[in-house]
């Protein structure tokens, strides 16, 4: 079976085939850097990296682009809270941004655009929208989108421009729109605004609207016409339906062929919010649980469902994995890197039919499951490098077992050893009550001895 996708833009489930034979070309909106990522933002960059790396594991050359917006109202406004430049406060979040997400595995993507280096291409699209009729100045110096000009507005959303107006809470126009529903592609400056957020163009002095960024960048890096354009469902509307109107009015041609977003985060099934206090940064949960866990965690729910935060969905996780890399440990392996499946083995072949319908990694994860009954039956080498490579394709199950299955919270390797010591000590003197003890000492604090004829080791409970 070869890859499919849900469109989006279709709302079906469609065969890929990319404009290139053999070269993927995906964008993919990032983050509006003023703040460290949250777990919504984790969950959005944890879908498209499966959907990356499973690309490049069916052969494809990716090349993929996840843009920061790094010039808008709320980082504006953070900067001037906190008495700092503009570009030194998006240095320090795009820095923890990299940090964070690099804890989970998260990919480099080929390119990471900063907005405020492409603001020529973004005047230049402008431009080609106003030539076109698409664009027109406002009385107070901001340049908008005449949205009722562009055929066609409306149907990634699949609303009509009636049912948008019905719901648009817009008052009672003032004049700077010819309609409620046109959107800003050049906002003038204001007077008390930095002067870092000013930027000079034919149109005054002023800043990009947010949703042309990515039009600018999205073309100037992959061209007019490309394959996948992803982001959160938050995004459907308006931002990628404005992408399309800009982008196809400007140039006249199609602009993305594939349109994948990704399902919401919830928190104990209640939406994250800072006003009800389930609001968890990246950070703060890998304070409590390490970078692989989380990434597993996430592994476990498709990208397109709602997916559900919390705590004791974690813990499960954290004891999943720990079944996979107990298996692992098991088996004398060599070095991890590289290791790539045999697709004609059976249970590979069922992991390709996984992925390969619509990046399907619950149940691909439960072939892992099954490869890892076959290793802790068998104790084979051939299963377990099959266990590991497939893991890899999913950017898990690369740590030395050991060394994962031994780390965590705890008493430390040293103080563990010398209890394991003194039993050792205590067996030999026959002391079995005193070697009991220890060993129920050593569980209490989370630890599980592991008897074997070449002497006692230890793994994290």
């Amino acid at each position: 079976m070869s890859l499919r996708i849900h469109n989006s833009l279709t709302r079906q489930l469609e065969p890929f085939q990319p404009i290139e034979a053999g070269h993927v070309r995906m964008y993919v909106c990032g983050m509006t850097i003023y703040d460290l990522c949250h777990m919504g933002h984790a969950r959005m960059m944890m879908a498209f990296d499966v959907v990356y790396r499973w690309l490049q594991a069916s052969g494809y050359r990716v090349t993929y682009v996840r843009n920061i917006t790094d010039i808008d109202d709320k980082i504006i406004r953070r900067a001037v809270e906190r008495g700092m430049p503009i570009r030194a406060l998006t240095d320090e979040m795009i820095a923890s941004m990299r940090q964070d997400i690099g804890a989970i595995g998260i990919a480099t993507p080929t390119h990471e655009p900063r907005a405020t280096d492409y603001v020529p291409q973004m005047l230049s699209l402008i431009g080609a929208l106003e030539s076109r009729g698409l664009a027109y100045r406002s009385i107070n110096g901001d340049v908008n989108f005449a949205v009722r000009k562009f055929p066609g507005y409306g149907k990634l959303s699949g609303k009509s421009l009636d049912e948008l107006r019905a719901g648009e809470r817009v008052a009672v126009n003032d004049g700077r729109k010819d309609d409620p529903l046109d959107f800003v592609l050049w906002k003038a400056a204001k007077a008390d605004e930095p002067d870092d957020a000013k930027y000079a163009g034919p149109y005054g002095t002023g800043r990009p609207g947010w949703h042309i960024e990515c039009s600018a960048m999205s073309c100037a890096l992959l061209g007019e016409h490309f394959d996948i354009h992803g982001g959160g469902m938050d995004l459907q509307f308006p931002h990628h339906e404005n992408e399309i109107a800009q982008s196809a009015g400007a140039t006249g041609r199609p602009f993305v062929n594939y349109w994948l977003h990704n399902g919401f985060l919830n928190v104990d099934n209640e939406k994250m919010s800072k006003s009800v206090g389930n609001f968890f940064t990246i950070r703060d949960v890998l304070k409590r649980f390490d970078g692989e866990t989380l990434r597993f965690f996430m592994l476990r729910t498709h990208y397109r469902s709602p997916f559900n935060f919390s705590d004791v969905h974690l813990e499960d996780a954290r004891a999943a994995l720990r079944r996979l890399y107990t298996a692992l440990d098991a088996v004398a392996l060599g070095p991890a890197q590289g290791a790539v499946p045999d697709w004609n083995q059976p249970q590979a072949a069922a992991f390709r039919a996984a992925m390969d319908d619509d990046f399907n990694t619950p149940a691909a994860l439960a072939v892992l499951f099954e490869v890892a009954t076959e290793v802790n039956r068998s104790r084979s080498s051939e299963s377990a490098s099959l266990l590991r490579a497939l893991g890899c394709t999913l950017g898990i199950l690369q740590q030395v077992p050991r060394a994962f299955l031994q780390a965590g919270a705890g008493p430390d390797e040293a103080g563990i050893q010398a209890l394991i010591d003194a039993r050792a000590a205590a067996k030999a003197a026959r002391d079995f009550a005193e070697a009991d003890r220890i060993r129920r000492e050593l569980a209490d604090q989370g630890i599980e001895l592991k008897d074997t004829p070449q002497g006692t080791t230890w793994v994290r409970a």
